[in-house]
Formats: C-alpha cells, sequence, structure tokens
C-alpha cells in the first residue's frame, strides 16, 4: 500500500454563506467521515490544519504567513494509505470538504530512503 497526503487547498473561492446549525452539521459530516478512516485503516494522520508560516526567497528575503490572500492557500492536511493514485483519489471523492466546496489535492508520499521518480 501506498501513501498519500492531502493536501487541503483554499482562499479564492466564495462559500456560500451558511447558518449555524449547516456549519454544524457539515462538520459532524466531516467528522463521521474522519472516525470512518480511521476505524478502516486508510487515515494515518487525520491531519490538521496548518498553522503560521513563512516563504524563504532565493534572494533570502523571509515573507511572514499564512497567506490568506492567495489562491493557492493550503489550509491543512491529512495522510492516509491507498493501493495507488487512483484510490487515493477515491477517497477524496468521498469527503464532506470536496462536496463542501473545498480543493483537494492528492500526492504520493515516497517511502523513506527512496527517492521520488
Amino acid at each position: 500500500m501506498a501513501k498519500f497526503m492531502f493536501l487541503q487547498r483554499g482562499g479564492s473561492e466564495k462559500r456560500p454563506e451558511m447558518r449555524p446549525e449547516q456549519m454544524q452539521q457539515e462538520m459532524q459530516m466531516y467528522m463521521d467521515w474522519i472516525k470512518g478512516g480511521v476505524e478502516a485503516g486508510w487515515i494515518l494522520d487525520p491531519g490538521n490544519r496548518l498553522g503560521a508560516g513563512a516563504v524563504v526567497k532565493p534572494d533570502m528575503t523571509v515573507i511572514d504567513g499564512p497567506f490568506t490572500e492567495s489562491k493557492e492557500l493550503v489550509g491543512g492536511y491529512m495522510m492516509v494509505e491507498a493501493s495507488d493514485l487512483a484510490g487515493a483519489i477515491e477517497i477524496v471523492k468521498g469527503s464532506p470538504m470536496v462536496k463542501g466546496g473545498n480543493t483537494i489535492e492528492v500526492r504520493e508520499l515516497p517511502e523513506m530512503g527512496k527517492k521520488c521518480e
């Protein structure tokens, strides 16, 4: 089985306004999905939101983050196990986060000590 990282992207999309009970319902669906993945064994690390960060440029200037104005904002991550990339994509398609309007990038993680091809 291969390991994959899911990167939750966002920042530029306009999500529809939701009432508090709708937000709570969406969060509960997400938590149920996470619980099911942990119990089934395909979630290795449920991840979290990403905190403060910075970008170091080639000229050694440092720009503080996070960068909420960016179209490429990475807001969180998760680590899963799947048979292959297609299997990881199918897992993402079942995520309430994608169904709720978020974009998830799927990246295969190399085995420790092996080079990426």
